[in-house]
């Protein structure tokens, strides 16, 4: 009788990138082989923080991947620091070597000064995720018509595109991050007033495939949104976006529209919890999910 090859878990090389994706064709059947091969094209290309893996880890089994788990490390503009990040993304182990889970995923997060998100944990997972570690941030989402807000009290803000510098002080780090989103399909506005421009990212979508909305994906607080919701949702209106997605975890005051309690629940791990309208550099716009 032949001894089992040894498993082992290791990061993820450029050399290893069709390995992965074919495992994770197999693992995620309604996701093609190009669509894994693109997520991790723009992995390979996103920014990651030194010293943190650029793909994520797999395991490993005689030579051949039997086990993968996708990671975003970024690094996000906190009240003028940068804080550390991690979505842990797409995972899956082939049934055989299942029992060695639990290594891919202690090697995944274990990093202590790293706060880790799961922002589309399917519903059978979800006790795995809590008994991972991970509390639950978001229990919901809200569905606002911004434009018909109160009125905007700084009547001078102004909603601008990315494709000049506003005309107000701003971070380098959040013109950076408006600039890459919207190298991902989103779109980046600059609300500014006289004291600074305040950076914002949506991201198109369409509920049940008829209804134009957009998802707020990046702002400083969500106090920033609501201030600003008036003219932002103006903005978003004329260009056919109506209704804006906002995590939550109930009605938020001074929006005008609807929650929907279980709606795509997120989760956390970490010093730092994620703060409501903060999807920045998730799989929701690197991947298009």
């Amino acid at each position: 009788m032949l001894p089992t090859p040894k498993v082992r878990s290791r990061q993820i090389n450029d050399s290893d990138v069709g390995g992965v994706a074919d495992l994770l064709t197999k693992g995620f059947r309604i996701r093609s082989r190009d669509y894994w091969r693109r997520a991790l094209e723009k992995l390979g290309s996103h920014p990651t923080p030194a010293g943190l893996p650029r793909y994520g880890y797999l395991l490993e089994s005689g030579g051949v991947p039997v086990g993968v788990i996708l990671l975003i490390f970024s690094s996000i503009p906190a009240n003028d620091v940068a804080t550390t990040r991690c979505n842990v993304s797409s995972w899956y182990v082939e049934p055989e070597f299942r029992s060695h889970a639990a290594l891919l995923i202690s090697q995944a997060i274990k990093h202590k000064n790293v706060t880790y998100v799961n922002i589309s944990p399917a519903m059978h997972t979800r006790p795995i995720v809590e008994a991972q570690g991970f509390a639950r941030y978001t229990n919901g989402q809200f569905v606002t018509v911004p434009a018909l807000s109160g009125t905007c009290v700084d009547g001078t803000a102004k909603v601008i595109g990315i494709d000049k510098p506003p005309d107000a002080p701003y971070e380098a780090s959040e013109r950076e991050l408006l600039a890459m989103h919207h190298d991902y399909g989103c779109l980046g506005l600059w609300c500014v007033t006289a004291e600074r421009a305040h950076p914002f990212v949506f991201m198109p979508r369409w509920v049940k495939g008829v209804v134009p909305c957009a998802q707020l994906i990046y702002c400083r607080d969500i106090e920033e949104f609501i201030r600003f919701a008036r003219p932002l949702g103006r903005y978003l209106a004329s260009r056919g976006r109506p209704f804006v997605i906002v995590d939550s975890n109930g009605r938020i005051p001074g929006l005008l529209g609807a929650y929907l309690d279980g709606k795509a629940p997120k989760y956390f791990k970490g010093p730092q919890r994620p703060t409501f309208g903060d999807l920045a550099y998730t799989e929701a716009v690197m991947f298009g999910l």
